[in-house]
């Protein structure tokens, strides 16, 4: 059986880059959970990653996604996985890497 983490990843998934930074704004002063990077996906779509215990990250993406709604029509997809894999984990942003070649997309 594969290793799985306890650290929680929550990902919002936004319609432009203002959305995105208000989102990230919120999360980061809701709870207790680190940045670790952004995404631009392509199309003006931009996802925000935070990492942190289970319940700080599940309210942080709770809140980035209410004020991301607050801008207008700009959020997509709020989501959190619980448990990371550790084959997932080689595909997300290293601390220091640089957020934009942290994931293939």
């Amino acid at each position: 059986m594969a290793e799985v983490t306890g650290i929680a990843l929550g990902m919002i998934e936004t319609r432009g880059l203002v959305p995105a930074i208000e989102a990230a704004d919120a999360m980061t002063k809701a709870a207790e959970v680190r940045l670790v990077g952004r995404q631009f996906v392509g199309g003006g779509y931009v996802t925000v990653l935070v990492r942190g215990e289970t319940g700080a990250v599940n309210a942080a993406v709770r809140a980035g996604a209410d004020a991301c709604e607050r801008v207008g029509d700009g959020l997509v997809a709020a989501h959190i996985i619980a448990r990371v894999h550790s084959e997932v984990e080689s595909i997300l942003p290293k601390p220091g890497q640089t957020p934009d070649n942290a994931i293939i997309g």
